[in-house]
C-alpha cells in the first residue's frame, strides 16, 4: 500500500492543462477534500469522478496491478492517474531548459541558415555570435544548423560568411511542465494532456 501511495499522479488545472505531478497520497487528500476530481480515460473519452463515485467505480472495476490500488478497511480504491483541480486555473511559470533537444524542437529540426529539415543526427547547434566574439549560450544566440552550414560559417558572424538566418532566435512560446516522471505506463495515461517535455542535460552557458 505504501508503494501505491507514492505512485505519480498528473495534476490538471480547471482548464484541463497539465500543471504538476504529485504522489498518489497527496492526490487522495485533494480528492477527499473536494479540491479535485479523478479523471479516467477510456476509449478516447474522459469521465470525471468525485471521491465517492471513484470508490464505487473502483469496487466494480478492480485494477490488475497492486501498485494501482489502495486497500482500505471497507473497499479497495484505485490509484488515480490524472486529477482535475476544482479552482486553480493558472499555469505555473517554469523556465524552459536550454537543451539540444529543446533547441531542435523550437527550430522544428530545420537548419536556420539553409532551411533544410533533417534528422537530429544530421544537425548541430550554432552560436550566431561566436563565443570568441563574446557570444553567449542563450536562447537568443543558439540555433539549429546542418553540418554543412555549421562548417561553412565556422567561427564567423553570419554576414562574414555571407549567410542569413531564416528567423531570429528567441525563447520558445511552449511551456513544458512535466519532467522525466512521464515514463512507461503513466505516459500512456497522460499523453492527452502533456506538452512537449524533453529534458536532457542543460547546455553549458
Amino acid at each position: 500500500m505504501e508503494a501505491a501511495l507514492t505512485e505519480p499522479v498528473l495534476v490538471l488545472n480547471r482548464l484541463w492543462q497539465a500543471v504538476n505531478v504529485i504522489a498518489a497520497k497527496r492526490a487522495f487528500s485533494l480528492i477527499s477534500s473536494g479540491h479535485a476530481q479523478v479523471v479516467h480515460a477510456e476509449d478516447e473519452s474522459f469521465e470525471v469522478f468525485s471521491m465517492m463515485d471513484w470508490v464505487d467505480f473502483s469496487r466494480h472495476n478492480p485494477p490488475a496491478s497492486e501498485l494501482e490500488v489502495v486497500r482500505t478497511i471497507r473497499h479497495p480504491i484505485r490509484v488515480p492517474k490524472v486529477i482535475l483541480l476544482s479552482v486553480f486555473d493558472r499555469v505555473p511559470k517554469k523556465e524552459i531548459k536550454l537543451t539540444r533537444r529543446n533547441v531542435f524542437e523550437r527550430d522544428k529540426y530545420t537548419c536556420q541558415y539553409c532551411a533544410k529539415k533533417l534528422p537530429s543526427e544530421d544537425l548541430n547547434l550554432d552560436h550566431v555570435i561566436p563565443r570568441h566574439y563574446g557570444g553567449k549560450t542563450t536562447w537568443e544566440n543558439i540555433v539549429c544548423s546542418c553540418v554543412s552550414c555549421n562548417s561553412r560559417k565556422s567561427n564567423r558572424l553570419p554576414h562574414e560568411a555571407k549567410m542569413h538566418l531564416i528567423r531570429k532566435p528567441s525563447v520558445p512560446k511552449w511551456r513544458p511542465v512535466i519532467s522525466l516522471a512521464a515514463r512507461g505506463r503513466k505516459k500512456e495515461a497522460w499523453k492527452h494532456f502533456l506538452d512537449v517535455a524533453y529534458w536532457n542535460v542543460e547546455l553549458e552557458r
